[in-house]
């Protein structure tokens, strides 16, 4: 197995002819992460940044897959993992199935999540949830799911997946030794969607 660089995930993910707010969010997340994992490895920390930067940029492809492909049937998510798997790439599963917030609303599943979740798997699912079309902080991003699905995020179970969150984003920035406040973007996705192009073409 190997860790698609820039350029391959790029590719795979212009494969599926994104629309321009799906290729928004897909940047700022990828982004995102690339700057997290950059100043976490600058640490002397070992976490493996093109794992990091590729899974983010494809975390969310089951949202755009063609009716009839079998991996829309799976939860968010896992039907990215399962799509990636299938195109050669099963070392970019676990972090894409992850990362979605509606992990967080089960108990279970968030325990078991945040007792084995890899470095690299904490990244991405922080930085999706920093990340609508752009760089936004964590209470905004929840905000915006609470308007959209406000019974969901109403009581106990709002409280709790915040909760979670919060203790995820304290995991990330103090490994990266920021306060959240301080999270940026590392510029590096228009080159490789715009090399992934030119590939394309030729």
């Amino acid at each position: 197995m190997t860790v698609p660089h820039r350029e391959t995930a790029a590719a795979l993910l212009c494969s599926l002819d994104p629309p321009p707010w799906f290729l928004a969010h897909a940047r700022a997340v990828a982004e995102i992460a690339g700057w997290l994992a950059a100043r976490i490895a600058d640490r002397g920390i070992v976490v493996d940044r093109h794992l990091v930067e590729a899974a983010a940029l494809l975390h969310d492809v089951d949202k755009i897959l063609p009716s009839d492909d079998p991996a829309r049937a799976l939860p968010h998510g896992e039907g990215s993992a399962a799509w990636l798997t299938r195109h050669g790439h099963p070392e970019l599963a676990r972090a894409v199935a992850g990362h979605p917030v509606t992990r967080l609303f089960d108990g279970e599943a968030y325990r078991t999540w945040a007792a084995f979740a890899s470095r690299e798997e904490r990244i991405v699912a922080y930085a999706d949830k920093r990340a609508g079309q752009r760089l936004v902080s964590m209470e905004e991003r929840f905000a915006t799911w609470q308007r959209r699905h406000p019974k969901l995020w109403d009581g106990r179970a709002g409280t709790l997946v915040r909760q979670r969150a919060a203790r995820l984003e304290a995991d990330v920035c103090r490994a990266a030794a920021i306060e959240p406040a301080s999270v940026r973007r590392l510029r590096w996705t228009s080159a490789a969607l715009g090399r992934a192009l030119v590939g394309a073409a030729a």
